[in-house]
């Protein structure tokens, strides 16, 4: 029987904040699920949405007297509040807990969290706070970035209000015209693939995207980079140099991270990507397009309640 949340609630003062319209309203919806969850996890809730910078509001205010937030949400609400927690100063003194009531989810993929609500509520109560890297990406604090043709692809499906799985899939034409982008980059203290250590590295290439990971996962259980690790002190880059159409035909093999593999990929402390018009997203979210963006990793500067096998 899993360990009642109350025996937690004891020892930590919580919080959560519930993002009431993610994975299409499923908390306003399911009337079970959100009574089962405000029984089991005896905490101050908020579900309240009003919008983005509301929500990274609140969890900078909850940060300094609060040892745990928990977010209930997708990909964006997490983000959000790891936004908030970095924005408090005090991220060392609180632990972010997850119940993935979002569509993708991929953080929580990440890092061993059960999709189950019953399970992840086991977590925040039985799990340990681990120290994870997280990026800074030109300001905005995230887990995992893109630059090209996937943050298009994010751009276009915000615009088209199709939620869920299938408003990527519908944004996802957005990658038969996506050109290749001409970047110089620029990576700081870094490793190759061969394991060869370097201080300082510049490029120039022709890539169709770029992602810039701390984490495994892009949304939908994607494992676009088989190679991050959470906690190694680096940015993780691979580089895809190929059209948009071997990206749709070759989707299958970088769905599963095996593609990666044929890319360029390097380690880096830090990064600057150069070009003209780069779309950029983060975290789910879209940056804007960019002429120069620069990213690099703040070590062990966040705390995520995970799995104790994790």
């Amino acid at each position: 029987m899993d360990q009642p949340l109350h025996v937690l609630s004891r020892e930590k003062k919580i919080a959560s904040i519930i993002n009431p319209d993610a994975s299409n309203k499923k908390w306003r919806r399911r009337r079970f699920l959100r009574k089962f969850i405000q029984q089991h996890l005896p905490s101050k809730i908020i579900d309240t949405h009003e919008n983005k910078d509301y929500t990274i509001d609140v969890a900078k205010k909850l940060s300094q007297d609060h040892q745990i937030i928990v977010a209930a949400g997708g990909d964006g609400t997490i983000a959000d509040v790891i936004q908030g927690v970095m924005e408090a100063g005090n991220a060392e003194n609180v632990s972010i807990g997850i119940i993935p009531l979002g569509s993708g989810n991929a953080f929580r993929k990440s890092m061993g969290i059960p999709k189950n609500i019953r399970k992840s509520l086991s977590v925040i109560s039985q799990g340990k706070s681990m120290e994870i890297d997280i990026l800074d990406v030109a300001g905005k604090m995230a887990t995992f970035a893109s630059i090209g043709a996937t943050a298009q692809v994010t751009h276009d499906k915000l615009q088209n209000n199709v939620p869920g799985l299938f408003g990527h899939i519908l944004a996802g034409k957005a990658l038969f015209r996506a050109p290749k982008n001409e970047l110089e980059v620029e990576l700081i203290d870094g490793v190759d693939d061969s394991g060869k250590s370097f201080d300082h590295k510049r490029m120039t290439l022709k890539a169709l995207d770029c992602t810039v990971m701390k984490t495994n996962h892009f949304g939908y259980s994607w494992r676009i980079a088989p190679k991050a690790k959470v906690d190694d002190g680096y940015v993780d880059v691979t580089f895809f140099e190929l059209s948009g159409l071997k990206y749709i035909l070759y989707f299958p093999l970088i769905y599963f991270g095996l593609y990666q593999r044929t890319q360029k990929h390097f380690k880096a402390k830090e990064l600057t990507f150069r070009g003209k018009n780069l779309p950029v997203q983060y975290n789910g979210e879209v940056l804007g397009i960019k002429d120069e963006v620069r990213i690099k990793v703040l070590p062990k500067a966040l705390r995520i309640i995970c799995p104790r096998e994790a």
